[in-house]
């Protein structure tokens, strides 16, 4: 019973962490800035200033740009973990974290779960947007929510790195850049925006070998043809395995630290 009774503790504990994150977000709209407003503004000024140029039309281009955008605004709104787990460091709230009857992992755990929440209003931002603009899915409803799912799953996952990062950084600053250089190389050198084939060679390689790569095909073969393919699963195997080797190590270095 008494096991049972921490279990159920524990629980509650990573929820009302959780809640506190989220509460955070909405008093800080600063915060938003990467999950809401990245998005949209991405969306549209990529939209309209490249797509003449890529596609010969917005319509046309929107097909390439959307999960294009979603992958990068995934990846922008999971490195918001690193981010906060800093500043709060910084603030010396772990500290009175460590004084409360609480659950020792329950501050890291709210942190992670609150990012769901995070991924799930980037992915909602980012589909929303192409809708307005014209984009037209050729695959059901809950293709979307497929695409959604697999998103929230790889920006979570990906959150973990970020969380490690804020974990061992020296300052939250020092995590923005990091964050904000990871998503410029891996959304720009990828095929989130133009062809892969009018690249050169040496960037080719580059792009065919980037992991955001395999993210946008997957999620433009869900959306083309409603069907799972051999790069979705890549993808969520890759998934599955940066939890399984960043998350033990992102708890040994919260450990470390508190």
């Amino acid at each position: 019973m008494e096991i049972k009774k921490n279990h159920t503790n524990t629980f509650q504990n990573i929820i009302t962490m959780a809640y506190r994150n989220l509460l955070k977000t909405l008093h800080n709209p600063d915060q938003f800035m990467d999950v809401l407003i990245q998005p949209i503004m991405f969306m549209i000024l990529f939209g309209y200033l490249f797509g003449g140029a890529i596609a010969g039309g917005v319509h046309a281009y929107l097909p390439i740009i959307v999960p294009g955008i979603l992958a990068q605004t995934i990846l922008s709104a999971a490195s918001g973990s690193g981010t906060q787990i800093r500043e709060d460091m910084e603030t010396g709230i772990y500290d009175r974290f460590k004084s409360l009857p609480i659950s020792h992992i329950a501050p890291l755990a709210g942190q992670l779960l609150a990012d769901i929440s995070r991924l799930f209003i980037a992915c909602v931002a980012s589909l929303i947007t192409g809708y307005f603009m014209g984009w037209r899915p050729n695959v059901s409803f809950s293709w979307i929510v497929v695409i959604v799912l697999i998103a929230i799953f790889i920006g979570w996952a990906i959150s973990w790195i970020y969380a490690l990062v804020g974990l061992l950084a020296k300052s939250a600053t020092m995590v923005e850049s990091i964050s904000l250089m990871t998503m410029l190389l891996l959304s720009f050198l990828s095929n989130a925006f133009i062809p892969i084939k009018t690249l050169p060679k040496v960037l080719q390689a580059i792009a065919n070998l980037n992991p955001m790569t395999y993210v946008i095909t997957a999620i433009r073969q869900i959306l083309a043809h409603g069907t799972f393919s051999n790069t979705t699963w890549i993808v969520l195997l890759a998934g599955v395995a940066i939890v399984l080797i960043f998350a033990p190590l992102t708890v040994w270095a919260y450990n470390k630290q508190n």
